[in-house]
């Protein structure tokens, strides 16, 4: 019998073929993949040349799975979830449970309770995974994650509340001393205000954070302009401009004198953020308590 080392293609070959055929362009699984255009073709063309048939049709702007190509993706995709099940369940018993959150989670909410965490759940050990957007959990593998919104924007999910969301108006000490402390709004919305211009997640924006106040039409202007939070609170900190602050991610940092409330308005949206994970998957007893301790905290 013909060993399966030989007759089997590499568990990479399978890899990269799945993700183009669920993402119907060899582009895009490259880019989930960290690959090239190029390096998936040359990997779907090798496992095509070891398996004598053709998988894909290719077209002049689109690639379409064969019938071959349709009746090998549906085994892969079962025997890849089966693998990654089984893994999952190893890493758990191993005491490792993954979080997926925001970087600004990360920096601001769950560094500071790290201590905390290891005093209180010293067997677990927590694999933080920051994106720039929020993953796909049951895809990505991944137990638990923190979600911002309400239940309806995640059906698929339960949830447990973490915080509110509120959002203040703050600045570094030092750019206060300079400028001095706005007396009104309308002051308020003539300082250097810095933006966030976030590509993912829905953020609130100056001109929401006027509108809430009772001064529409203010904060439009554009001054210091970025896309990651954690650089729109390390400029306001630098004395850079003011910024808004969700309060269960500065809280710290206003204790701490980093940073200073620059206005008594705060703009409540009536939604949270949670610690989520999947509805179709039970979690595992490391999971379960590092989901309860996140809870905790609120």
């Amino acid at each position: 019998m013909q060993s399966l080392r030989h007759l089997l293609p590499s568990a990479g070959a399978l890899i990269v073929f799945e993700a183009a055929a669920r993402l119907k362009s060899f582009t895009a699984a490259g880019r989930e993949l960290g690959m090239s255009q190029a390096a998936v073709s040359y990997a779907i063309k090798g496992l095509e040349k070891q398996l004598g048939v053709g998988l894909f049709q290719r077209l002049h702007r689109e690639i379409r799975l064969t019938d071959a190509g349709s009746r090998f993706f549906a085994d892969v995709t079962l025997g890849l979830s089966h693998i990654r099940k089984s893994a999952e369940e190893l890493k758990a018993q191993a005491g490792h449970v993954t979080l997926s959150a925001s970087s600004a989670f990360a920096s601001f909410w769950m560094v500071p309770r790290l201590q905390k965490f290891r005093d209180d759940l010293p067997g677990v050990d927590l694999r933080i995974q920051t994106a720039d957007r929020d993953l796909d959990l049951v895809a990505e593998g991944i137990p638990l994650g923190i979600r911002g919104g309400s239940a309806e924007d995640w059906p698929d999910y339960e949830l447990l509340p973490i915080a509110r969301e509120e959002i203040l108006a703050v600045a570094g000490p030092s750019y206060v001393a300079r400028a001095g402390m706005p007396k009104t709004l309308a002051e308020l919305a003539s300082e250097r205000l810095i933006h966030l211009e976030e590509p993912f997640r829905p953020a609130a924006s100056w001109s929401e954070w006027f509108q809430s106040a009772g001064l529409p039409g203010a904060g439009a202007s554009r001054g210091l302009l970025m896309n990651d939070y954690v650089g729109v609170i390390q400029a306001a900190m630098e004395g850079q401009g003011v910024a808004l602050g969700w309060r269960h991610l500065i809280g710290g940092l206003l204790a701490s004198g980093l940073l200073v409330r620059v206005s008594d308005h705060v703009m409540s949206t009536g939604k949270g953020f949670h610690v989520a994970w999947p509805r179709s998957r039970a979690l595992a007893p490391g999971a379960a308590s590092v989901r309860d301790w996140l809870a905790a905290q609120a």
